[in-house]
């Protein structure tokens, strides 16, 4: 492929971002638009910003994309010579410290986020300051450019242990959260800046909307990602057998990652000011020890086994407590979303693998 027309040299990747731009949504409404996204190096940020680059091509609408991240270098190896785009620029900065931008921001999309589980227990005081800090400067940032609107990136772990459920989890449901353990400081971070953008829509009128995040992922990940789907796929690859830390009961909900893409920006473009959305494939919810299973025995073919290796103090992985959540996502499906591009969770690791393999 060619860089310089394409987003990805990863095709598998390339295929989802051109279904996200044909994916049905108004996509005038960001026409000579500029939408600055936070996180633009991260998982979610860096395929937020390929999107709007293959919006912008495939429909021709002259957005400009800024993307804010930390580390010019990181910027320059994830985008290569995308950066040579007119409409794509990268500004060096952490979303915790000021941010100076000229241009009128039509469109913000705060991503940037700490989301390493290990980081949590190791790091507590800065995962609340990134959360606290950076949000509050970006919702300053939307009041002093009157942008449109605004969406904020929250997490499925904002909904703490609802305990046993009959019916999937709604946006307006929560559950416990134990404020004395060091690893709470993500969920009651996210709860915070959650009030946080309510209280700026109420005061000051900036039209932000809430993104409830289940657990993404998909093409174009990081082949050294530390989390516990690309380790499931790696074993499914290597024919490694796949070491559990703990007894897997909880629930995991997921959606595909370009799938979350058109979900946020359906938020964006269609969501209601100062609510949230669970961002989530209904049909992508089971227990990890489940998904474990089913990676080992129908992606791996059964050439692999789980193995549980669960350590006195598991807390060292930083892994959250079992939890019993199922979300719904009827309230973004109302706006008319669905996970058009990989329904299920056998696709979404098909893909994922695929992807590894023709980067390898």
């Amino acid at each position: 492929m060619n860089d310089m027309v394409f987003e990805s040299s990863d095709p598998v990747l390339q295929e989802d971002l051109e279904s996200i731009a044909r994916f049905d949504l108004d996509w005038s409404l960001l026409s000579g638009k500029t939408v600055f996204v936070t996180g633009a190096t991260g998982l979610i940020g860096s395929q937020m910003v390929r999107a709007l680059l293959s919006v912008d091509r495939i429909h021709k609408l002259g957005i400009k994309v800024i993307g804010l991240s930390r580390s010019k270098e990181k910027a320059e190896r994830i985008f290569g010579d995308l950066l040579k785009r007119p409409g794509l620029s990268i500004k060096q900065g952490d979303v915790t410290g000021e941010i100076k931008i000229d241009e009128k921001l039509d469109f913000i999309i705060h991503l940037a986020s700490q989301t390493a589980s290990k980081e949590f227990v190791t790091h507590p005081v800065e995962t609340i300051d990134t959360a606290l800090c950076g949000t509050k400067n970006i919702l300053e940032l939307a009041k002093k450019h009157e942008s449109s609107a605004v969406v904020y990136a929250s997490s499925m772990e904002m909904y703490g242990n609802p305990g046993p459920q009959e019916n999937r989890t709604t946006e307006n449901e929560l559950g416990y959260i134990d404020n004395l353990k060091v690893r709470s400081c993500y969920p009651e971070a996210k709860r915070m800046c959650e009030n946080m953008c309510i209280c700026y829509a109420s005061e000051y009128g900036v039209p932000v909307k809430i993104a409830r995040l289940a657990q993404t992922f998909g093409a174009g990940i990081s082949k050294n990602e530390g989390r516990v789907f690309a380790q499931f796929a790696r074993s499914a690859i290597e024919r490694k057998d796949i070491v559990l830390h703990t007894a897997g009961r909880s629930y995991g909900n997921y959606c595909y990652t370009a799938d979350a893409i058109t979900g946020i920006l359906t938020i964006l473009l269609k969501g209601n000011q100062a609510e949230a959305y669970n961002v989530v494939n209904e049909a992508c919810t089971m227990r990890i020890a489940e998904m474990a299973e089913l990676v080992s025995d129908r992606l791996a073919e059964g050439k692999i086994k789980t193995v549980f290796d669960i350590p006195e103090d598991s807390n060292k992985f930083g892994y959250a407590a079992d939890v019993e959540l199922r979300l719904s996502g009827r309230k973004l499906m109302d706006l008319g979303w669905s996970p058009k591009i990989a329904p299920d969770l056998t696709t979404m690791y098909e893909r994922l693998i695929k992807s590894f393999q023709s980067n390898s």
